[in-house]
């Protein structure tokens, strides 16, 4: 932590709290991505499976207010050997955002996703429904860790710690951290760690003698 307090007094010392905590909601990105050598033929293609990918999705609980996605989108797509310009054909694509409290069916859902034309899987990450109130506990702890970083710093000056006399926010951005262990069978399901919300505080103490 790199930030500091202005003309300090006293004492000035930084603390950091963390909770974590199991999900309880997942977020997967899949994306519809379709090459043809004609516009409409790429069109029909995407069209047809986004279809069948709403499908899954409405087959598996998954409300529509949960699915946000993007307009399919087309393209000229160009290559060749020795940087030659050669049409290739026509790139369609769309991208979705699909949340779901379904953690034990996700592995299934995904695996519908793809079979349903889902041409790749763009992320999958954890998360929590009340995250406000998971920083607001970890305000708290950081709070305490300052507090007793302070009172070691005190008892080892042979001073008194006073009262609270600053108190400055060094929040950082709470972090989603999952693993995926493996593939096929039990042993390699999708395995979510935990939701990780972190906040730190900067505290000025005044000092008794």
């Amino acid at each position: 932590m790199t930030q500091a307090i202005e003309e300090p007094w006293g004492i000035s010392v930084a603390g950091v709290g963390t909770v974590r905590v199991e999900p309880s909601l997942a977020r997967v990105r899949p994306a519809v991505d379709v090459l043809e050598p004609s516009a409409d033929e790429a069109f029909r293609k995407a069209g047809a499976a986004v279809a069948r990918l709403r499908e899954v999705l409405r087959r598996h609980g998954v409300p529509d207010a949960s699915v946000s996605g993007s307009r399919l989108g087309l393209a000229s797509e160009y290559g060749g050997p020795g940087g030659g310009r050669r049409l290739l054909g026509y790139r369609c694509q769309a991208s979705y955002s699909v949340v779901t409290e379904a953690l034990d069916d996700l592995e299934r859902l995904i695996v519908d996703m793809v079979d349903a034309g889902a041409h790749r899987i763009d992320s999958v990450e954890f998360d929590v429904l009340d995250r406000p109130a998971l920083r607001d506990e970890a305000r708290r702890r950081a709070v305490a860790d300052a507090r007793r970083k302070a009172q070691v710093y005190a008892e080892a000056a042979e001073v008194r710690l006073g009262p609270v006399l600053h108190v400055q926010d060094a929040g950082t951005e709470p972090l989603a951290a999952f693993r995926v262990a493996g593939s096929g069978g039990p042993s390699g399901a999708l395995a979510p760690g935990t939701v990780e919300v972190s906040a730190g505080v900067l505290l000025g103490f005044s000092l008794r003698h």
